[in-house]
Order: structure tokens, then C-alpha cells, then sequence
């Protein structure tokens, strides 16, 4: 992608990310009718942004826009730092994918985190595309070795995160204790407080932190799923606290020394861990991988070969069960319900989301899905349940589009006097979020907050910077009883005849 606006930059090809056609110089008519193709997607984007943000005032309770420097192809919530009357202070990891001229960043940002109902109207509509919120504020610089492909967090203590690079190793921070550097070229890389080993070719997004015991998860170029465990590499102090210490006070919670015969040692560039295991079962690149919420033991993995892969690492390194075919071409995303341990999501480049339940997950050995979620228009790049409700998940995709799904809603019909039956009802989507222009990269739940999410789209030509981080948290007249909302606007509705009367 290239463009001569300050702070956008050519990038890699990722996933989902496909080279641009070359014009052919001989042939300038056929050159104008892609050119005006283009004019015409760009055209249809806008007008459907256009549409989406006049209707933000009715559709969100709080929204906040933030226009990056540079594109960031991953974002997570952090700890709670601070709770007040009308909003909350967090933590949110980003990251700064740069064209070389400055280092690649992992940015520790403070985000403002508005209460419900607490934010007007006006107020949310009202926001430049080109501009910073005022809402996210980088508060600490990780000059990181290569770009930040994934940030995932651990949630035994979220101030420790892990990232993939454009290589086999996944990298360790203690982001509290890491100092905060200032990203110039020719800056020395930060050092990571631990450096897991075990992939033998690059390991790009494929990244999972364990819920119940410090271990994590990795998959590759390599077709391997590796497992690490970073438990004996951890303070015992090492609780999440609502304080957290300032840079340099008491140094990291993670053992700078290791132990002899474990498959660690040191490196130039910090003390490295060795796999507990590595499994291999995928005959193409892995893309993403997910532990099952109650068993560190217990794992799954999706790949480019349309397979979806369920591991225990007590019976061995060979699949438990593999579902081939499990969606019509590469898989990209995988999540597993925290609250039912028998609910397994996938997205994939055919553009759906699948629903899969682990006790029957074949049939005549190809994929047997609960169901099929159809609503995007281009390949889904991240899928994730909501931590607040178990039927409920989010899907982000290459159509600029994040979807909030419930699949109890599956092939509930809604009437409405006069009209047909709701169609988007009947297929579980009950919610659009169409404030980004381009490919939804990646997106994830508030667990503090849980209807509050944060995403990043790369939109960069649209945008005129490095892409979009965008705060926001729909009206909860959408999620709430019907019920209960019915009755609340009745009140409403009494309240306001009552004030009209002279």
C-alpha cells in the first residue's frame, strides 16, 4: 500500500493482504476501467461510512476515534488502573508498524474508558477522522525487534504480554517494567524479559495465553502448534493489582535467571525457554490457536489447510480429533467459549463464521458446524466470544465490517407490524459496526467493561495516517430484555408527556 502522505506507509503482504494489480502500460483503457472501478468501491465505502456515522448518536452509548501514526495490526485491553464517577482508567496495547524510517513500537497507551450512559449524544457524533482522541494517551514505548503481528496478554497477570514477530521466536514483556524508550532511528531494540523457542520458520499471528495456568501457545510457517509453560519463570508475587508500579520500581516479575536442564539458557538478548511440546497434524501454515478455557492441556489450532485441529497434550503430540474441511478454504481465527467448553468458533477467507460443538464435530469426516454465520462480504480475519454473555461473539472481517452475533437468535423471526420478518434476526447478527473503511484487523472484548470493545481496521488511504483504533460501546436498549427495554421506554415515554403539558 503506498501513498506519499506522511506516516503512511508500504507494507508486508499479511494475511488477507493480496498485492495490488499493476496497470498495464500498453493498455490504457483497460487501465481507466480498473481505476474506475476502484473510484466506485471507494465511492460505496463512503457512503455507507457516511450513513453508519449519522447514526452513531442512536446506535452507541460512548464512541471515541483515534487516528494512527502508524498502522497497528493488533490491540488488547489491559488491567483497570483506576475506577471514577464517570469513567475509568485502562490499560491498551497497540502497536506501531513503521516503514523503517523509525523503529517498530509495542505502545503502552492509558485509555479513558467512559461509564454508560454517561456520555451525550453530540458528544460521540462529534469526532474528526484525521484527529487523536482525547480519550487514549500513549503513556510507555517498547522499541520491539521486528513488527508487532499479535499482542496477546496473560490472564493470570495482564501486565505481561507476549508478541509474534516476523519470526520463529515469540517474545515475552513485562510492559510495567520494561523502560519506556523513545523511538528514533538507530534505536536499540528492547530487550524481551523471556524469548520462547521452538519454531523452526516464522510464527506470525498464531498466539494464545492459557486461562488457568501460565503457559502459551504458537503456531506457524512451520505446520507446528508448540506449547511453552513460563510458570517457573514467574515472581510468586506476579497478581495483577490495581496500582501499577512506575518504570523501574522493583524491576520485573519475571526471573531473569534460569534453570539448568529445562531446555532454556541465555541469549544475547535475554534468558530463552524451550517448548514443552511441539504438535504436528496441519499440512499448511497454522494461523491461529486457542486453549480450551478450563484445561491448559487441552488446545486447538486452525490453519491454511481448512482443518481444524483438537490437541491433548496429556495423550501426546498426534491430533485428537481433526475436522477436514472444516470451511471452504483457509482458516484464520479460532476461539473457544469460555463458558461452555464444548463451543468452538472458526472464521475463514470463505467469508463465514463457524460453529462448531466438540462432541460431534464430523460427519462422513469432513466438518459438521452447529452453524454456518453468514453475513460478511470478505474473508473474516478475527473472531472472539464476549466474556459478559455465552451465546453472544464478535466477528471482524476484510469488508471493513464487525459483527456481534447471538446465536440464540438463530431462526428467531421477528415481526413487526406491516413488515416481514427480520432477516438479520434470523440469522443471529444483531449488531453492525461500520465505522471503519477497511479490513477489520483485529478486535477484542472489555472484560472490565464487557459490552466496551476496541478495534483497529487498516485504513490507511481512507484516513490519511496509519489506520484506525476505534473505542465503542453500543446503546444497551440493543442487548438488554426486551422486556425490560420496553418497559424503561414506556417511562420514557410518560416522562415526556408529562414535561410537554403547560
Amino acid at each position: 500500500m503506498e501513498s506519499q502522505q506522511q506516516g503512511v506507509v508500504k507494507k508486508k503482504e499479511t494475511r488477507g493482504r493480496k498485492p495490488k494489480p499493476k496497470g498495464d502500460k500498453k493498455d490504457e483503457q483497460g487501465k481507466m476501467v480498473k481505476e474506475g472501478k476502484k473510484a466506485q468501491q471507494h465511492h460505496t465505502v463512503d457512503d455507507k461510512y457516511s450513513q453508519w456515522k449519522s447514526l452513531v448518536p442512536v446506535l452507541y452509548d460512548w464512541l471515541a476515534n483515534h487516528n494512527l501514526v502508524w498502522p497497528s495490526l493488533s490491540c488488547r485491553w489491559g488491567p483497570q488502573l483506576e475506577q471514577a464517577t464517570y469513567k475509568n482508567r485502562q490499560r491498551l496495547y497497540l502497536s506501531e508498524q513503521t516503514d523503517g524510517s523509525v523503529p517498530n513500537t509495542l505502545v503502552i497507551a492509558n485509555c479513558e474508558v467512559v461509564k454508560p450512559r454517561v456520555a451525550a449524544a453530540e458528544h460521540i457524533s462529534q469526532f474528526n477522522e484525521e484527529a487523536r482522541s482525547p480519550f487514549v494517551k500513549k503513556y510507555k514505548t517498547i522499541i520491539h525487534p521486528g513488527e508487532v503481528n499479535r499482542i496477546r496478554e496473560l490472564p493470570q497477570n495482564s501486565k505481561i504480554v507476549a508478541t509474534h514477530t516476523d519470526s520463529p521466536d515469540v517474545l515475552i514483556w513485562d510492559v510495567e517494567a520494561q523502560p519506556n524508550r523513545h523511538a528514533v532511528l538507530g534505536a536499540t531494540n528492547s530487550h524481551p524479559d523471556l524469548i520462547l523457542t521452538g519454531h523452526q520458520d516464522n510464527a506470525e499471528f498464531a498466539l494464545a495465553m492459557c486461562p488457568t495456568e501460565p503457559y502459551v501457545l504458537s503456531g506457524g510457517k512451520d505446520k507446528s502448534v508448540v506449547l511453552w509453560s513460563i510458570q517457573d519463570h514467574i515472581s510468586s508475587a506476579a497478581t495483577d493489582s490495581a496500582a501499577p508500579k512506575s518504570p523501574g520500581s522493583g524491576g520485573s516479575i519475571i526471573k531473569q535467571n534460569t534453570k539448568p536442564g529445562d531446555g532454556s539458557g541465555k541469549t544475547a538478548d535475554g534468558p530463552s525457554v524451550g517448548p514443552r511440546g511441539i504438535y504436528y497434524g496441519h499440512e499448511d501454515t497454522v494461523e491461529d490457536v486457542a486453549f480450551c478455557p478450563s484445561s491448559a492441556q487441552e488446545f486447538c489450532s486452525v490453519g491454511d489447510d481448512s482443518c481444524l485441529i483438537l490437541w491433548d497434550a496429556r495423550v501426546g503430540f498426534s491430533p485428537v480429533v481433526k475436522v477436514e474441511k472444516a470451511h471452504d478454504a483457509d482458516l484464520h481465527c479460532v476461539d473457544w467459549n469460555p463458558h461452555d467448553d464444548n463451543l468452538i468458533l472458526t472464521g475463514s477467507a470463505d467469508n463465514t463464521v463457524c460453529m462448531f460443538d466438540r462432541r460431534n464435530l464430523t460427519f462422513d469426516g469432513v466438518g459438521s458446524p452447529i452453524y454456518r454465520f453468514e453475513g460478511h462480504k470478505a474473508a473474516v480475519l478475527c473472531v472472539q466470544w464476549s466474556p459478559d454473555k455465552s451465546s453472544v461473539f464478535g466477528s471482524s472481517a476484510e469488508d471493513g465490517l464487525l459483527n456481534i452475533w447471538d446465536y440464540e437468535k438463530v431462526g428467531k423471526k421477528v415481526e413487526r407490524a406491516g413488515r416481514t420478518p427480520n432477516a438479520s434476526n434470523a440469522s443471529g447478527l444483531f449488531f453492525q459496526h461500520a465505522g471503519h473503511r477497511d479490513k477489520v484487523v483485529d478486535f477484542h472484548w472489555n472484560a472490565s467493561d464487557p459490552w466496551t470493545i476496541v478495534s483497529v481496521s487498516d485504513d490507511c488511504d481512507s484516513t490519511g495516517g496509519g489506520g484506525t483504533l476505534q473505542i465503542w460501546r453500543m446503546s444497551d436498549l440493543l442487548y438488554r430484555p426486551e422486556e425490560e427495554v420496553l418497559a424503561e421506554l414506556e417511562d420514557f415515554k410518560s416522562h415526556v408527556v408529562a414535561c410537554s403539558k403547560p
